[in-house]
C-alpha cells in the first residue's frame, strides 16, 4: 500500500507537565492512570509501527457532532461534573472537520503524526457549562477530587484536572487543512442548540434553544 492512515487519540496522551497545550513533538505521559495504561500503550505501539512503515497516525480530539455523542446524555443528566478547579484541558474536533483532515491525510506521504483537533483547547470549567447550555441542560455540578475519584475513578479525575490539550498547527500547515468549526464554542451551538431536536422535560417537549435562554 502507498498510503496508510491509523486512528489515535490526543487527550490523556501527553505528559502532565509544562504547558497546557502540546504539539506532536512534546513528550507523552510515562505514567498514565492504571485504567488507561493498556490503552495508552496500545496507541503508542500503533503509532510507532505505522510511522516505521511510512504511514500516518492521526491523534484525534474528542469527537462531537452526532446525535449519540458520548457526552450528550451525561451532561443532560448532570452526571458530568466539574471536578475540583476543572483545570484539565481537552481538545475537541467536530466530525466534519475530522473527516476533512482524514481525507487530506490519505493524500499525504508519511511518515507523520498529526493532532486532529480544533483551534481552541480549553479547560473543563470553560467548555462544560457551554455544552450544557447548548443542550438545554442545567449547569454542571461541582464535586471535589476525592469524591470524583471514589465515584468515577482516577482516569476521570486526571482528565478533569490535569490533562493537556493539543495544537493543530502542524496539521493545518502540512495538510492545508481548514476547519469549518475552529472552536467548540460555535461548534456546540451548530451541532446541538440550533438543531430541530427537542428533548422531553417535565412531561413536555422543549426546544433546546429556548431552554438555553432561560
Amino acid at each position: 500500500m502507498r498510503r496508510f492512515v491509523a486512528q489515535s487519540y490526543a487527550s490523556l496522551k501527553y505528559a502532565r507537565t509544562g504547558g497546557m497545550v502540546k504539539s506532536e513533538d512534546d513528550p507523552l505521559e510515562e505514567n498514565p492512570a492504571a485504567a488507561m495504561r493498556e490503552t495508552v500503550a496500545a496507541m503508542c505501539y500503533l503509532e510507532q509501527k505505522v510511522s516505521a512503515a511510512g504511514g500516518t497516525a492521526l491523534r484525534y480530539g474528542a469527537f462531537y457532532g452526532a446525535d449519540n455523542d458520548g457526552l450528550v446524555e451525561p451532561v443532560r443528566k448532570r452526571q458530568f461534573p466539574i471536578v475540583g478547579g476543572g483545570g484539565g484541558v481537552l481538545s475537541f474536533i467536530h466530525l466534519d472537520d475530522a473527516a476533512a483532515a482524514t481525507a487530506l491525510a490519505l493524500e499525504h506521504i508519511g511518515p507523520a503524526i498529526y493532532n486532529v483537533v480544533d483551534d481552541d483547547p480549553a479547560a473543563v470549567r470553560e467548555w462544560l457549562p457551554v455544552l450544557a447550555q447548548a443542550l438545554g441542560a442545567k449547569r454542571p455540578r461541582r464535586v471535589p477530587r476525592w469524591l470524583a475519584r471514589l465515584l468515577a475513578g482516577e482516569v476521570a479525575v486526571v482528565m478533569a484536572t490535569e490533562s493537556r490539550g493539543a495544537s493543530n498547527a502542524k496539521a493545518k500547515r502540512e495538510l492545508g487543512w481548514t476547519l469549518r468549526y475552529p472552536s467548540w464554542r460555535t461548534g456546540f451551538v451548530a451541532a446541538y442548540a440550533s438543531s430541530v431536536r427537542a428533548h422531553r422535560e417535565g412531561g413536555r417537549f422543549v426546544d433546546p434553544v429556548s431552554a438555553a435562554r432561560t
